[in-house]
């Protein structure tokens, strides 16, 4: 007699949910997905016409066929719903043959930069999706972004460009912590930085650096004095913030990343618009934000927990007075929200 083996299905597979509508979190997921691929777009297509080093270059393509990928995919699921495409950023806002910015080996830098804030937003986005394509869509942009980000790091590993993040001895035993002197920093016995709160500084240092070089090119090309003034000011608060994170590691004779002012040319010449340059700098220092709140949340010394909390508060007023720029002039797409039910009653006849 035939056996009939039945065909295993998760429950995944056995619920399908496309013809659900887009919760508030796929909606605010993908619109942000969008709005930062197009910039994305932008930024690739200007450093792959100013690229020598082959296999940089090999990197930026696949950078830019990724951005395009998943916008490809985002338009497909907004023409499904009949939802209005987000503007994000155009043509209009990159000069492809403005010259050369910043070096090749600044591009790898970057890629590790922007690579990082895509894994943080599509990493977020997985847990709170619901409808299949959407799901699928994210769980692909994250594969594929750390698959970059890997690629990025053997190519900096490679070409002697990564400092690594500092070596500490194995523990020789399982050990618990007995006195409450553990959280010390401003008085008494301050113990050693254990292993994660080195790496929360050692990432916060890695990212400062790079932002630092960004905020020195884009003040020099800036257009306007109040985005030239505004990108100056980021640079001293990046500045500041990796001198502090560094300093704590050097205390202690720990290794960090140095600084990248180096690789920005002298260029003054506006590869990109005011507006795609704040919103850049807006979007990052926001993932920023999120990158010293996981900070805190691993640290258990007082005074570098300090330090991340003091922080927080100058980079959120930053991100708003940045944001009052872009609303200044105009530049500012709004992302999908709540219905207004005030407004409502208040029209009503």
């Amino acid at each position: 007699m035939e056996t009939i083996v039945e065909e295993q299905t998760t429950p995944f597979q056995q619920f399908k949910n496309e013809h659900d509508k887009l919760t508030s979190a796929e909606q605010g997921k993908l619109w942000a997905t969008y709005v930062g691929n197009t910039m994305s777009v932008c930024v690739l297509s200007y450093m792959l016409n100013h690229v020598e080093d082959q296999e940089v270059k090999k990197i930026l393509e696949h950078s830019l066929q990724l951005s395009n990928q998943f916008l490809q995919s985002l338009k497909g699921i907004f023409a499904k719903e009949n939802y209005p495409l987000p503007v994000g950023f155009t043509n209009e806002d990159v000069n492809i043959t403005a010259p050369r910015l910043f070096e090749d080996e600044f591009y790898l830098h970057y890629l590790k930069y922007v690579a990082k804030a895509g894994i943080s937003l599509y990493g977020i986005a997985i847990p709170l999706v619901t409808r299949d394509d959407t799901r699928e869509f994210f769980t692909s942009c994250i594969n594929q972004t750390v698959n970059l980000i890997n690629i990025v790091n053997t190519a900096l590993l490679k070409k002697g460009l990564l400092i690594k993040p500092p070596y500490i001895p194995y523990p020789e035993a399982v050990d618990f912590v007995e006195k409450h002197s553990y959280h010390n920093g401003f008085f008494g016995r301050v113990r050693p930085l254990q292993a994660l709160e080195i790496t929360h500084l050692y990432d916060n240092v890695e990212n400062n650096a790079t932002s630092k070089a960004v905020l020195v090119g884009f003040s020099q090309a800036a257009k306007s004095n109040q985005s030239k003034a505004y990108f100056r000011r980021g640079e001293e608060i990046a500045s500041k913030h990796y001198e502090t994170f560094s300093g704590i590691l050097q205390e202690e004779g720990l290794t960090s990343p140095p600084i990248l002012d180096q690789l920005v040319t002298t260029s003054t010449s506006a590869p990109f618009s005011d507006r795609l340059m704040l919103f850049h700098k807006l979007d990052m220092y926001a993932v920023r934000i999120r990158a010293y709140g996981n900070a805190i949340s691993m640290c258990a010394r007082h005074d570098v927990a300090t330090k991340y909390a003091r922080f927080l508060v100058e980079v959120g007023n930053y991100v708003e007075d940045g944001s009052n720029l872009l609303i200044e002039n105009g530049w500012l797409e709004q992302p999908p929200q709540a219905v207004d039910r005030n407004a409502l009653a208040s029209n009503r006849h």
